[in-house]
């Protein structure tokens, strides 16, 4: 039996779920693991929220938000680039692999990129292995 990786996807209205549901809609394919939020941006990501999906049974933590610059609330974006360069470095101290959260740039009309992200972080989860109980991560 192969393994699939669960992962949590926090996704901003305004740009990167717009991606996800043009994604959808075009009939794209795309790995089904990520089970999506829809946040009002990625900037409204609080760390607490990744360690406690991570806590609860995710082997992976996506972030996504618009385009440095395209930002609807002007540096939310920027805040959640500052904040995952943070949590990056706790989560190796609480020796979990920071590789298991992902923050990218998706726009609305960005399907293809949506797609991309999505199977990446798949694939590289599945090389890592799950979290709870087996991963490389200790």
């Amino acid at each position: 039996m192969s393994f699939e990786p669960r992962i949590v996807g926090f996704l901003c209205n305004w740009c990167s779920y717009a991606g996800a549901d043009l994604a959808g809609v075009s009939r794209l394919k795309c790995a089904p693991n990520v089970h999506i939020i829809r946040t009002m941006c990625s900037g409204a990501v609080e760390p607490e929220f990744v360690v406690k999906a991570l806590q609860h049974g995710a082997d992976g933590v996506l972030i996504l938000g618009c385009h440095i610059g395209d930002c609807h609330y002007q540096y939310g974006n920027h805040r959640a680039k500052k904040r995952v360069a943070i949590l990056r470095r706790l989560l190796s101290y609480l020796g979990i692999d920071p590789r298991r959260v992902k923050l990218e740039w998706v726009c609305a009309s960005c399907a293809d990129d949506f797609v991309d992200v999505v199977n990446k972080l798949t694939a590289d989860i599945k090389e890592l292995g799950p979290l709870h109980g087996g991963g490389k991560d200790r």
